[in-house]
């Protein structure tokens, strides 16, 4: 494996490419319920507005997750409610595919302890990619957390290539936006000084984080 060199600006701008093309869809569908208003087709109005309705939540709840994810989320040393967390997280995950029990208490911690909770639970999505259920759990003494985080679903699997791109290595060496979540994920966990480990037992995937020895 190769370890990976990754320019400040090419992260900027990989990590900016992925949250466009998470928000695009809801977006674009926007765009499409307006042209079908301007139809003034009575019989499409209460579906165009439905849509219009329905990807707009469904575009904040994206944005608002990567705000908190990727984002700075406040100046260097900042602490992030977990609970504030947990509302982002339940809107950007819960749908007619996946659902998430959030089990953490209202805590603050530091970011980036927050960032990688939600940055792992991404990876669990990814797990179950028929859908399923997320379990979160966070135990926390003092200001240090630690997670498990199960993925439970049909052909559940540990995401290609996830564990090498967290620690900072490729095949090639090189990244794309679609590799970059896991491996700013491996980024902010060393920064938060916690170890990552997966594994999977049936159908269900987990991942732990906690303090590195």
């Amino acid at each position: 494996m190769t370890a990976i060199s990754l320019d400040p600006l090419d992260l900027a701008a990989l990590l900016c490419s992925r949250v466009c093309h998470d928000v695009i869809s809801p977006v674009g569908a926007i765009v499409n319920a307006l042209e079908v208003l301007e139809e003034d087709d009575p019989s499409m109005r209460d579906f165009a507005l439905d849509l219009i309705k329905k990807s707009a939540r469904n575009a904040s709840a994206r944005l608002q997750f990567a705000r908190l994810a990727f984002g700075a989320a406040g100046s260097a040393g900042a602490m992030i409610d977990l609970g504030d967390a947990g509302n982002v997280a339940n809107g950007f995950l819960n749908d007619e595919k996946l659902s998430l029990d959030w089990e953490a208490p209202r805590a603050l911690l530091p970011k980036n302890q927050v960032k990688l909770l939600l940055n792992l639970l991404v990876l669990a999505a990814q797990a179950v990619p028929r859908g399923g259920k997320l379990v979160s759990r966070a135990t926390i003494e003092g200001e240090q957390a630690s997670f498990v985080i199960t993925a439970t679903g049909s052909h559940a699997r540990i995401p290609a290539h996830v564990e090498e791109l967290l620690a900072g290595r490729s095949e090639t060496g090189t990244i794309d936006a679609h590799a970059v979540q896991p491996l700013y994920a491996g980024m902010v966990a060393r920064a938060a000084d916690m170890t990552i480990t997966f594994a999977i037992e049936g159908e269900t995937v987990t991942i732990n984080a906690h303090k590195a020895a």
